[in-house]
């Protein structure tokens, strides 16, 4: 670590531009394509308001949601028939995630520099890391297979859940997106903004979970109050009798 920030100093400077592009442009891409499914979506439950549903179009085409689902990863999933099959496929989705292998990197080049970090102490970073992970995707899949059986209980209900998760995903996508390639371009060109220097991703992280819960807070409340199951299944039926 000494020698790199010695001998290299820009290499830390343009490496960070790079990834920032990088990351930026790819969640753009993301957003971009999340972006279409949710405007066929959006014209699925206009016509279920009619009375009008197509149950298999819904299904193609939220198989369409992102880049590497319409490429590898829905080859991979297409492999999944039970459910120790998941197992294999967690750990080679772990192993192309670099945060929890930056933070051990991270803290065993602060050791190495200075040598005043024991091995466990620059071990007990990675560990906490990994459990703060497990901790929060533990409880996002009890919410995600919650909320799945909820929505595939009728097509109504489907619609709707899928109408707001896509729209989530893609405010995400293009909001990070877009402040990644923002502080990339201050950063590289020489100009900022007092926002957008004071701006933390860590923060800017915590943010992204209070958005996730209002938005299931705002679907439940529009949920009911607007009786949007009654209505748009009522029309359904009448188009059924008829």
């Amino acid at each position: 670590a000494g020698t790199v920030h010695a001998s290299l100093p820009a290499l830390s400077d343009v490496g960070g531009s790079i990834g920032a592009v990088v990351s930026g442009s790819f969640l753009w891409a993301i957003g971009a394509v999340n972006l279409l499914v949710l405007l066929d979506i959006a014209r699925l439950a206009r016509g279920l308001r009619r009375g009008k549903f197509d149950e298999a179009a819904l299904d193609a085409r939220l198989l369409d949601r992102g880049l590497m689902n319409r490429s590898f990863v829905g080859r991979l999933f297409r492999l999944v028939r039970r459910s120790w099959h998941l197992y294999p496929l967690g750990l080679l989705f772990g192993l192309g995630l670099d945060t929890a292998g930056e933070v051990a990197l991270l803290a065993l080049s602060a050791g190495s520099a200075t040598g005043q970090v024991p091995v466990l102490g620059a071990l007990a970073l990675p560990l906490l890391f990994a459990a703060g992970m497990s901790l929060m995707d533990t409880a996002d899949g009890v919410f995600v297979a919650k909320a799945y059986g909820w929505a595939f209980s009728s097509p109504v209900r489907k619609l709707y859940y899928n109408l707001a998760v896509t729209g989530l995903s893609v405010a995400v996508a293009l909001g990070i997106g877009t402040v990644e390639l923002l502080q990339a371009a201050a950063d590289r060109l020489g100009f900022g903004w007092a926002w957008l220097d004071a701006l933390d991703l860590q923060v800017l992280g915590f943010a992204i979970v209070g958005l996730f819960a209002l938005t299931w807070l705002v679907a439940a409340v529009v949920w009911r109050t607007r009786r949007i199951e009654q209505r748009w299944g009522a029309a359904l039926a009448r188009r059924a009798e008829v």
